[in-house]
């Protein structure tokens, strides 16, 4: 069972699988920066500052007030966070929208790449059967 597993784990796929999960949790670190440091701050800009992260509401009428969602949750309130929910949506169709482009862009790049090893294959390797028949009509009719 041991030698099964090993196998199982020595095979091309696993590995391949294994590269693209550390490269996909580095790639979402990236544009997780990009979209909370480059791209909300400039919606935030036109939109007049929006940050719905701390719009909430307390649930059970215990009365108390809290300044921000952290301090309601530090305290122990329960706290419907519909604004954090907002965010975490747009958040995603930033990130989903960037991450379409990529696939685009790569797709893209496959494509032509393709395109040019087909121009590469479609090249004659050497003289067509017609040329070899007229070589050989000529040699005959010497």
């Amino acid at each position: 069972m041991l030698k099964e597993f090993k196998d199982f784990i020595a095979k091309g796929n696993v590995m391949d699988m294994a590269v693209g999960i550390i490269i996909g949790a580095a790639f979402t670190a990236i544009v997780k920066s990009m979209v909370d440091d480059l791209i909300n701050p400039i919606i935030g800009l036109f939109m007049g500052g929006a940050d719905f992260t701390n719009n909430f509401i307390i649930l059970g009428g215990d009365g108390a007030s809290y300044d921000s969602l952290e301090a309601a949750r530090e305290a122990g309130a329960a706290a419907f966070a519909y604004g954090a929910f907002i965010m975490a949506v747009i958040n995603f169709l930033i990130i989903a929208f960037v991450v379409f482009q990529l696939v685009r862009a790569v797709n893209k790049a496959k494509d032509a790449a393709a395109e040019e090893e087909e121009v590469v294959e479609e090249a004659p390797a050497g003289p067509n059967e017609l040329d070899v028949l007229m070589e050989i009509r000529d040699s005959l009719a010497k």
